[in-house]
């Protein structure tokens, strides 16, 4: 299946194994993830499980060797008064990228995200992934702030650069339910 035709599709029960080994792949090798300890699969399960429950997508490409990324998106912040904003988080196999997979990845979390009523989609990214920042900004977004030595991984202080994106152009938000 080439790039251009691949659609993301929604994560199955059976993706687990693959979703988790591009998560402890990131873990390990890259500053996507700012964890140091890998998850097991009952980790991947249960995250799996609360995005759905919640209502939340969990995107999948996959070919016939398997799960090539995923992409999925949360609450931003856990507070009611930011109930219309969410962050969103791309991962894709180490010898699947730089093929443009993010990009499919990414348009289809926007269209999910307009589809359930939200207002604004973010995306919190290590400040020297050039390419991350490339592809948010092609895909309409724009950066909203960076935050020095936030976060540390590998022995060294990392910067996040924030990016979001408004969905819609309502001029207020939906009433709390």
């Amino acid at each position: 299946m080439t790039t251009k035709t691949m659609t993301p599709v929604d994560a199955r029960e059976d993706d687990l194994p693959g979703i988790l080994a591009i998560y402890n792949d990131a873990v390990r090798n890259t500053l996507a993830i700012w964890n140091e300890a890998e998850a097991n699969l009952q980790n991947r399960q249960d995250w799996w499980t609360g995005r759905v429950a919640q209502g939340y997508p969990v995107l999948v490409l996959r070919d016939d060797s398997g799960v090539l990324g995923y992409a999925s998106f949360g609450d931003w912040r856990a507070f009611e008064g930011f109930r219309h904003t969410v962050e969103h988080s791309i991962y894709i196999r180490s010898d699947a990228r730089g093929r443009g997979l993010a990009g499919h990845l990414l348009a289809a979390l926007i269209e999910r995200a307009r589809q359930i009523g939200k207002h604004v989609i973010v995306a919190g990214v290590e400040s020297g992934n050039a390419a991350s920042i490339r592809l948010h900004e092609r895909a309409g977004f724009r950066i909203t702030g960076q935050m020095p030595q936030v976060g540390c991984k590998f022995g060294r202080w990392l910067d996040l650069t924030f990016l979001q994106l408004t969905l819609d152009e309502r001029p207020t938000p939906d009433p709390a339910p």
